[in-house]
């Protein structure tokens, strides 16, 4: 089966390397290969003769993530930090995942955002997620034929992973993008931000220098078109607004401002993001303003910050809105993370109360008839059907229907 690419010209292709490489600007970038559109189904040598899946598994997650960006009013992801959050944002039908720096340094240290952990750590997780994702599309696409679910057919989004600042230098940046190219990730950000970075609602940041981080971001680019992907989407992100050291004397948003256009000048981010303090819309919008008054066609990426506390600001942004100012891109950093921590925490104060009873009370909730909760059976989220099915087709051992002991549906998930 061919896979879809959306590559430029050669001559193109080979300007966007040495542009990288040298610093200058790169051309436009040329119309991409169509995705093919999800109504299309395929059949894999994955699943059981009968069963198909959307066509676009078989085009790579970043060209897919740049016809999303050319054709969606904004792109959404939520944040999540493994393959079950991930898998979650798939089923219900969200058009990327945002892979968190902050989320992983809680949901795998137990620790904050201050890069505490390495490259190659968050690097392999993202690589299991968009692994993961690649998995549940196959066993959707089987549903559970003896229990008379039917297939779903998700197609799979592409997945953002926060880079930080690098992780060291261009070397660490190399090594780092080249771990996320060939993970299957989609995008990545990297920051402006002096090593060991930290969060960007956490205070006393300070900021490298301007050629440094263009450096990595050439580097970025470099490696990602020398690894075959020249759709590999790059974000660059400046905390200028509310760092507190810079090589400038400029400060705020005129620091802010200023680091975006340098950066634009090289050519290669294809979004910019500016880490706003606050949820005020009067920062998004200057900022997204006088970056236009040079590059009108400018886009942007944009935290919904977790950080902010919306349910207080009496007109919050909206998607919409923002999109409107040409942000492209939207993330929840710590959306799972705070669902999480609310869900499981209402388990827990349940079943201190009430032990057995407070589990219960949570499949009741699971089970009420209108609701959609497919991790309610664990073997189902988890593809046991398909295992079976596919095991039974491939002769592995024990696996088959045949082997599954019968249970009353209305005690056993």
């Amino acid at each position: 089966m061919t896979t879809s690419v959306g590559l430029r010209s050669p001559s193109a292709r080979a300007r966007t390397t040495a542009n990288a490489i040298t610093g200058t600007s790169k051309p436009a970038l040329m119309p991409l290969v169509a995705v093919p559109q999800t109504s299309k189904l395929v059949p894999s040598p994955l699943l059981p003769d009968g069963f198909n899946l959307p066509a676009s598994r078989f085009v790579h997650p970043s060209t897919r993530m740049r016809e999303l960006l050319d054709t969606e009013p904004f792109l959404f992801g939520p944040g999540v930090y493994d393959p079950m959050g991930a898998q979650l944002v798939m089923y219900y039908g969200f058009k990327a995942v945002y892979f968190s720096g902050y989320s992983f340094a809680i949901g795998h240290l137990g620790t904050t955002d201050m890069d505490l952990y390495s490259s190659v750590e968050i690097a392999d997780a993202a690589r299991r997620t968009v692994s993961g994702l690649r998995k549940f599309q196959l066993t959707m696409a089987v549903g559970d034929p003896e229990k008379d679910v039917a297939p779903k057919h998700l197609d799979i989004p592409p997945v953002i992973v926060d880079m930080d600042g690098g992780y060291g230098n261009i070397f660490n940046v190399q090594r780092t993008t080249e771990l996320y190219v060939t993970a299957g990730v989609a995008a990545a950000h990297i920051e402006d931000q002096v090593l060991p970075k930290r969060c960007g609602h956490i205070g006393g940041k300070a900021l490298i220098p301007v050629n440094e981080m263009v450096g990595k971001l050439r580097m970025a680019r470099a490696v990602a078109d020398d690894l075959g992907n020249r759709d590999f989407v790059i974000i660059a992100r400046t905390d200028g607004l509310s760092a507190v050291d810079a090589p400038e004397p400029l400060r705020k948003m005129e620091l802010a401002v200023d680091r975006g256009l340098r950066y634009l000048d090289s050519g290669i981010p294809d979004l910019l993001w500016c880490e706003f303090p606050t949820s005020d819309r009067g920062a998004v919008e200057t900022f997204t303003q006088q970056i236009k008054q040079r590059f009108p066609d400018a886009r942007f990426a944009f935290n919904w910050s977790s950080s902010f506390k919306w349910f207080k600001d009496p007109s919050p942004m909206t998607f919409a809105e923002l999109g409107e100012m040409g942000v492209k891109f939207i993330f929840i950093t710590l959306g799972a993370q705070h669902a999480e921590g609310h869900g499981l925490s209402v388990l827990l104060q349940a079943m201190s109360k009430d032990q057995q009873d407070g589990y219960i009370a949570l499949q009741r909730k699971e089970f009420e008839p209108a609701q959609d909760f497919p991790t309610r059976s664990h073997h189902f989220f988890s593809g046991v059907p398909y295992h079976h099915l596919v095991g039974k087709a491939y002769d592995a051992a024990r696996l088959g229907r045949e082997y599954v002991e019968e249970q009353p549906e209305d005690r056993v998930v």
